[in-house]
């Protein structure tokens, strides 16, 4: 009998299922991050629209009316924000009734004067709980 030189069915199968299982676990890990970064985005546009607020507060002592996504934060000839960012997608969380949007409030006038910024969260991101979250002039905050 010729020694014959190469693998078997089974060690070829047991190859492919341990790839398979690998392969699996990485796109489980990767859909993870990125839920992870959408929600860090999240975070960081509603950062940057409280940024555009507090500076059109600073130049009119009052915050704008309305702010909508893909709108801009300007008066006059000064512009805040060109831009109202967009929410990332696909939206994340399931506990969310205002989906996948920013929603802008304000209240009071004058020295009392607020807004509020209300978005979701998917998952837990710095420090925040993932649910309905909102920011105001002081905070980023989980209600």
């Amino acid at each position: 009998m010729k020694n014959k030189k190469g693998f078997t069915l089974i060690e070829l199968l047991v190859v492919v299922a341990i790839i398979g299982i690998l392969a699996a676990i990485s796109v489980v890990a990767l859909n993870t991050a990125r839920a992870r970064a959408r929600d860090s985005r999240r975070v960081a546009d509603v950062r940057q629209i409280q940024t555009a607020l507090e500076l059109y507060y600073n130049d009119w002592g009052a915050y704008p009316g309305s702010v909508a996504s893909g709108g801009t934060i300007a008066s006059g000839t000064n512009i805040y924000m060109s831009t109202v960012p967009t929410p990332p997608n696909p939206y994340d969380g399931s506990h969310c009734t205002n989906a996948n949007n920013y929603t802008y409030a304000t209240s009071g006038t004058g020295a009392a004067a607020s807004y509020t910024i209300t978005y979701c969260l998917g998952s837990n991101t710095g420090g925040l709980v993932g649910k309905v979250s909102t920011a105001t002039p002081a905070t980023v905050q989980v209600q």
